[in-house]
């Protein structure tokens, strides 16, 4: 299989959700948002960008399975599916909060061959295929060189669910707070990897997420330098929806520190 061309020929199918997500900024109203469950949201624009995916990516790898958020098109696996956010940030892009992202990964036999995250409104498409580097709109990228928890910025996200945890998040959150340069909390797990990998940010943690929320933003990291692992440091992340991303650098003091919290 020649990931090159299908990344290539997925980077367009994207762009064309990307642009349709953006021509309905601030259009959808009050009537046309359900609720999913508490602090989950969706409205015409998910589904309909998600349809956009499923169409060009079923051309691009006709024989894919697919695992969507939204649930389009029959959830199923293959050899190869494809895991696809298709708006990553719904609250933000409601609130008109212009940080949200189109997610896919490509996934065969739980490894992530190919990730790319669009972080809509800055016209910046994040892109990595195994063994081919990172890239953000045709520039190289890479995490960050820092090596102190001390130095770092680090971002994190609060999950919707399983509230039970919520005493274990804020004593690593209490960690951070009092430790690292900085915290960020932006919306989107799809972008807060892809500015791992980039650099701008140092670190980003957060459990309770969906495969759909970081198969296509891990692979990214990964492909930058960085390190991607789930709390106890173990390469699961799909399966259990917690991620730490980093340089390598830094990535085994901040897991050393998030296991010891989770497992106390």
């Amino acid at each position: 299989m020649e990931l090159k061309n299908i990344l290539d020929k997925a980077l367009i199918v994207v762009e064309e959700a990307a642009q349709f997500i953006r021509s309905q900024a601030g259009k959808v109203r009050e009537a046309d948002i359900i609720t999913k469950s508490k602090n989950s949201l969706v409205s015409y624009v998910d589904q309909r960008a998600e349809e956009i995916l499923v169409s060009g990516l079923g051309k691009t790898l006709p024989k894919a399975g697919f695992i969507t958020e939204e649930e389009t098109v029959e959830q199923q696996t293959s050899e190869y599916t494809w895991v696809i956010d298709p708006l990553d940030g719904t609250t933000n892009f409601l609130q008109g909060i212009p940080l949200y992202a189109v997610s896919v990964g490509l996934v065969r036999q739980d490894e992530i061959l190919l990730g790319i995250v669009s972080d809509v409104e800055n016209h910046e498409n994040y892109y990595a295929w195994r063994g081919g580097g990172a890239w953000c709109n045709g520039q190289r990228i890479q995490v960050s060189t820092r090596n102190k928890i001390d130095e770092a910025i680090v971002a994190t996200g609060f999950p919707y669910a399983s509230r039970g945890n919520l005493p274990k998040l804020s004593s690593a959150f209490d960690f951070f707070l009092n430790h690292a340069s900085g915290i960020r909390r932006l919306g989107s797990a799809a972008i807060d990897l892809a500015y791992v990998a980039c650099g701008r940010f140092d670190v980003y943690y957060e459990t309770t997420l969906n495969a759909w929320d970081i198969a296509g933003g891990i692979i990214i990291v990964e492909e930058a330098g960085g390190k991607t692992t789930d709390f106890k440091g173990e390469d699961q992340m799909l399966q259990n929806g917690e991620v730490i991303a980093a340089p390598k650098a830094i990535h085994h003091a901040v897991t050393t520190h998030i296991r010891n919290i989770f497992e106390s």
